[in-house]
C-alpha cells in the first residue's frame, strides 16, 4: 500500500557467529531486457568508501569518495566513471553511510530518467554496498529470456562492511548468545516524469 518493499531480518544464536545478511536484488529500472544500468542515476549517502583488492576483499582503508569516481554524493549516471574504477570491472564497493549504525537512515536512490522509475533505498545498517554486475556477459538468461549483459543490473547491498572479522577497526559482525540481530532495508518505489 506505501509502495515499498520492507526486509527486516532477525537472528539469535547459542555459539559466537559471525553474522552479515544483505539482499542481493538486482534492478535494472529501464525493465528487463532493456539495455543496461549505466544511464541510470544513483545518490549515494556516503562521504568514504572501503578501497579493494584485485580479488575484491577490503584493503581495510577507508577512504574518502571527494575526488574519485566513487562520489554519488550527487545523482550521477552509474556510468560516467565507471570506466576510472580501478582493478575491477564496475563497482564492486561499499561505503560508509552518515548516520548511525541501527537507525533508520536513507542510504541511496536509484533513478531512470528514460522510464521514470526509481526508488530510495533505507537502511539501519553502517554500509552500503554498490554492484553494477560487471561479470555479467549476456550467456545467463533472466526473466523472459531476455540475457543478462555486462552492466545489465545494479544491486544495493545494505550490510556492515565486508571482511570485517578480518579487519579489527570495522564494526564488528560477531553476534554472541544472548545478543539479538536486527537488520532492516526498506525500498520506496516511486515514479516522477
Amino acid at each position: 500500500e506505501d509502495n515499498a518493499l520492507h526486509i527486516t531480518y532477525h537472528a539469535t544464536t547459542d555459539k559466537t557467529t559471525v553474522l552479515n545478511l544483505t539482499n542481493h536484488s538486482s534492478f535494472n529500472l529501464g525493465g528487463a531486457g532493456n539495455g543496461t544500468i549505466l544511464d541510470e542515476l544513483v545518490t549515494l549517502n556516503a562521504d568514504k568508501f572501503t578501497p579493494v583488492d584485485s580479488t575484491l576483499i577490503p584493503t581495510g582503508e577507508i577512504r574518502r569518495v571527494e575526488g574519485t569516481p566513487m562520489d554519488f554524493r550527487q545523482a550521477k549516471p552509474i556510468g560516467r566513471d565507471i570506466a576510472r574504477v580501478e582493478g575491477i570491472t564496475g563497482y564492486d564497493h561499499s561505503f560508509v553511510l552518515r548516520g548511525a549504525a541501527g537507525e533508520l537512515k536513507r542510504a541511496a536512490r536509484l533513478f531512470h530518467p528514460g522510464s521514470g522509475r526509481g526508488f530510495e533505498l533505507h537502511t539501519t545498517e553502517p554500509g552500503v554496498q554498490l554492484y553494477t554486475s560487471g561479470h555479467f556477459d549476456g550467456r545467463t538468461a533472466g526473466k523472459g529470456g531476455h540475457e543478462y549483459p555486462r552492466f545489465g543490473g545494479v544491486a544495493l547491498e545494505t550490510q556492515h562492511f565486508p571482511d570485517a572479522p578480518n579487519k579489527g577497526h570495522f564494526l564488528s559482525t560477531s553476534l554472541d548468545p544472548g545478543q539479538r540481530y536486527r537488520h532492516r532495508m526498506e525500498f520506496r518505489f516511486f515514479m516522477e516524469r
